[in-house]
């Protein structure tokens, strides 16, 4: 199982990886960041994209039959850039998510999903 910090240097070494940020779903909160975003204020980002995954999930919980939902990753694509967020189930106190924002140019979606995905894995319990 890796480290928070750990993760977040894996996540970032991902090709095109800007910055990144762990998210305290639950608060809203950044736990930690990685990467250099000189132009990104890691709180308020981690409070904006806690409440659109929140509203993401509660539009498709009433939009699915059931009303039950569970977001695997969510892509947002911007002007500049990617923004990957991976919704993670861990042993800390709450839940956590993950999120990378790439380069619009220099990074491969396909292959930073699946970096990702395979790096939560770590986080996650079995």
């Amino acid at each position: 199982m890796l480290g928070i910090e750990d993760c977040l240097a894996e996540v970032m070494a991902i090709p095109g990886a800007l910055d990144a940020v762990l998210i305290d779903q639950t608060s809203g909160m950044a736990v930690a960041t990685g990467g250099g975003g000189r132009h990104t204020d890691a709180e308020k980002s981690a409070a904006g994209l806690s409440e659109i995954l929140r509203a993401t999930l509660d539009g498709l919980a009433v939009a699915s039959p059931g009303g039950t939902i569970r977001i695997r990753d969510m892509i947002i694509t911007t002007d500049d850039g990617h923004h990957l967020l991976r919704p993670l189930e861990t042993v800390f106190d709450g839940p956590l998510v993950i999120h990378v924002r790439l380069d619009l140019n220099r990074s491969n979606l396909a292959l930073a999903r699946h970096r990702l995905q395979a790096l939560s894995d770590c986080l996650i319990t079995t």
